[in-house]
C-alpha cells in the first residue's frame, strides 16, 4: 500500500489552532524566525512548525493570526486537500517557496494531531520500527574560514561528522586539513541559491580544489551545466546528491542523471502526500535519501528526525540535534546514532 493511504483515512477533529512564535538571534545580521503551529480537537494538540526564512512573511502570519477555516471533522487526507486549496499567506510571500514550508507546518500538525486522536505514534500507523538515526552537522566555517568552528565541537563530541559548505576563500591549506580530520561525509556547493545569505556562485576552481580532495563526500547541488564544472565534476556523478531542485516526484525525474541519492526534506517537498510520493519513489527506484533540516527552532526538528528514523536512518542525515548550532555545544547532546525517541502518541520525537 501507498505511504500516504496508510494515513489518509485517519480522522482529524478540529476545534481551533494557535500560533507560537520562536526567535534566535544566530548573527549579527540574521535572526531566525519560526512559527509553530497548535491545532487543538477533541481534548488533544498537534503542532508542526513553519521553517519559512523571511522575518516579514512570519511577522504577517502572526499578525493575521489564527484566520484559516480549518475547523472540523475530516479525514486527515480530506483536511490535507483542504490545506492545499487555501492561500495560508495574507500578503505575498518573499519567495515562492515558503509556500510549501508553510503546508508542511499545518499539514504536519495535523498528522500530529490526527495520530494523538488516534492514540497510536507514527511508525505504528506506517507499520514500521524506528531505527538509530545517522547524522552529520551542516557548517559553514565562516570568513575568512578556518577550522576553528569544526575543533569547537569535536572538542567536546570528537566523533561527529559534517556537511559542509564550501566557498571560494577556502584555500588549498584549509582543504588539506579538513581532509585530512576524515570528518567530511557532504559537501554542498548551493548552486540553486541566489539572493540569500549563502550564496555561491559557481566557482571551477572550487570545485578543483575540493571534489578530489575528498573521495568519499557526497556533492550536493554543485553546477552540472557549467561547462567547466561540468567536465571537473564527469567521473564523480555517483556521488552527486540533489536537495533545492527536489519538490516533486517530477523533479526527481527531472534530474539530469538518475540520481543515486537525494536529499528529501519534508517542508521543501511542501506536503503529506508529496512527501510520501517522494519516499515511495525512491524505495521503488533503489534511489537512497536522507533527510534535511530548515533551521528548526522547534518541533519540527523532531519531527525530521522521526521521519529519518523510519524511512532512511543509516544515510548523512542533515538533522542534527539544534544544540550542535552552537560554538560550542552544551554537554550532554545525543550523539549520532540518535537512539529511537518516538513519543507515545502523535508525530512528536524526544518529548
Amino acid at each position: 500500500m501507498a505511504t500516504f493511504d496508510l494515513l489518509a483515512d485517519l480522522p482529524v477533529e478540529i476545534d481551533g489552532y494557535a500560533l507560537e512564535r520562536r526567535e534566535l538571534e544566530v548573527a549579527s545580521q540574521f535572526t531566525r524566525v519560526s512559527t509553530v503551529i497548535h491545532l487543538q480537537g477533541a481534548g488533544e494538540e498537534g503542532v508542526g512548525e513553519d521553517v519559512t526564512y523571511d522575518t516579514p512573511d512570519q511577522d504577517a502570519l502572526q499578525a493575521a493570526g489564527p484566520v484559516q477555516p480549518l475547523a472540523g471533522a475530516r479525514s486527515l487526507g480530506e483536511l490535507c486537500e483542504l490545506v492545499q486549496g487555501l492561500d495560508l499567506f495574507p500578503v505575498e510571500p518573499q519567495r515562492e517557496v515558503s509556500r510549501r514550508y508553510r503546508r508542511w507546518a499545518f499539514e504536519s500538525a495535523a498528522l500530529d494531531l490526527a495520530l494523538r486522536q488516534a492514540g497510536q505514534p507514527l511508525h505504528a500507523a506506517l507499520g514500521r520500527e524506528p531505527r538509530p538515526v545517522t547524522f552529520v552537522v551542516s557548517l559553514r566555517l565562516g570568513e575568512p574560514p578556518s577550522m576553528e568552528p569544526i575543533r569547537l565541537r569535536t572538542e567536546h563530541y570528537p566523533g561527529l561528522r559534517f556537511k559542509l559548505d564550501p566557498t571560494s576563500s577556502w584555500d588549498d591549506a584549509l582543504v588539506a586539513e579538513l581532509a585530512a580530520s576524515g570528518a567530511v561525509d557532504s559537501l554542498d556547493f548551493k548552486s540553486f541559491y541566489t539572493g540569500t545569505i549563502v550564496d555561491q556562485p559557481t566557482d571551477p576552481a572550487l570545485y578543483r580544489r575540493v571534489v578530489d580532495a575528498f573521495p568519499d563526500a557526497w556533492l550536493e547541488d554543485p553546477d552540472v551545466h557549467d561547462p567547466e564544472t561540468s567536465e571537473i565534476l564527469a567521473p564523480h556523478h555517483d556521488r552527486i546528491t540533489w536537495d533545492a531542485p527536489i519538490h516533486t516526484v517530477a523533479d526527481i525525474e527531472a534530474l539530469p542523471f538518475p540520481p543515486r541519492m537525494v536529499n528529501l526534506k519534508p517542508s521543501r517537498l511542501g506536503g503529506l502526500r508529496t512527501v510520501c510520493e517522494a519516499v515511495d519513489h525512491c524505495a521503488e527506484r533503489g534511489i537512497g535519501a536522507y533527510g534535511g533540516g530548515q533551521f528548526e527552532l522547534g518541533p519540527g526538528r523532531g519531527q525530521i528526525q522521526y521521519l529519518a528514523s523510519v524511512f532512511h536512518p543509516d544515510t548523512p542525515n542533515d538533522v542534527a540535534p539544534t544544540g550542535f548550532h552552537r560554538a560550542p555545544p552544551p554537554p550532554g547532546l545525543p550523539e549520532s546514532p540518535l537512539p529511537p525517541a518516538p513519543s507515545p502518541t502523535g508525530f512528536r520525537w524526544g518529548e
